[in-house]
């Protein structure tokens, strides 16, 4: 079982959650593995017991670069969480993966749900909240919750070319 606490929330992996264990074991070691369909071969998040297009249980875990543009966010300026409350506003970002744009359609793509970070995995702090929107270039980091389970965070990525003025929510 992998347990940790998350800003004061107790996080648990059961032993029989195979697939949500094994993904969670390749987050702590910093390394982004998804699951394969061996059967028409995209890519699937979360891990599932089969895959989402044609139903097949057969997969392998397979290395994908988290990088992407923010798709969609959320922006949290009262958090329930306690522990959170001092962070506001935090944000909530939907990522579109590149390794799978356009796929299995025109107007699809692989999308991993995650906050925003600082590049050492902190939540990120206003100055960057307010700098990233829709179309935000984004790379993933780790935030090492305890030995053995880390989560999936996004971070802007300085590497990509960001755009002149992300999209944000009026008022926002």
């Amino acid at each position: 079982m992998l347990q940790g606490d998350y800003r004061g929330m107790s996080l648990t992996v059961s032993d029989v959650d195979h697939e949500n264990r094994a993904y969670f074991e390749h987050c702590a070691a910093h390394d982004f593995h998804l699951q394969r369909c061996t059967a028409c071969g995209l890519l699937r998040y979360p891990p599932g017991t089969a895959c989402p297009w044609c139903r097949n249980r057969e997969f392998a875990w397979t290395r994908v670069e988290g990088r992407g543009a923010v798709h969609s966010y959320g922006e949290v300026h009262q958090a329930i969480q306690p522990q959170f409350r001092e962070r506001t506003p935090y944000l909530i970002l939907l990522v579109d993966l590149d390794a799978q744009k356009g796929e299995p359609g025109e107007h699809e793509a692989l999308r991993v749900a995650g906050n925003l970070a600082t590049p050492d995995g902190e939540l990120a702090p206003p100055e960057l909240v307010e700098r990233v929107g829709i179309g935000s270039r984004m790379r993933m980091v780790f935030a090492d919750v305890a030995e053995g389970l880390s989560l999936p965070m996004w971070t802007l990525d300085e590497d990509a070319e960001q755009p002149e003025r992300p999209w944000r929510y009026p008022g926002a």
